[in-house]
């Protein structure tokens, strides 16, 4: 059952991961004001997002963070994706996104994932 559980947090991880790329899509677009930054906005926050992701917190990332800097990247990731969306006028579910992460990390450190 453990490892059941581990594979579910796992994938709630992935989960939160796609959620900060909504979060600073919608963020985008609540602080675009005109069309063009909207669109500009909407789809350069998520792709600066990714390429921050992909160089240091993918478990492919050719140098992938580890040990505080592990924590400083997962704390300035999942920050961003909560102050995305208490920025674009959803802090109930800035305030959920942000206690999500907070389980999920201190379960992947309980259980060494």
């Amino acid at each position: 059952m453990l490892s059941s559980l581990k594979a579910v947090n796992l994938l709630v991880m992935f989960l939160l991961e796609l959620a900060v790329y909504t979060a600073v899509v919608l963020w985008g677009v609540a602080v675009g004001g005109t069309w063009p930054v909207e669109v500009a906005l909407g789809v350069g926050a998520p792709v600066v997002m990714m390429a921050a992701w992909a160089l240091f917190g993918s478990p492919r990332a050719r140098r992938p963070a580890r040990g505080a800097g592990r924590f400083v990247l997962e704390v300035l990731w999942f920050g961003a994706g909560a102050a995305a969306l208490a920025a674009s006028g959803r802090p109930w579910w800035a305030a959920a996104l942000a206690g999500v992460c907070l389980v999920n990390a201190v379960l992947r450190r309980l259980w060494k994932q």
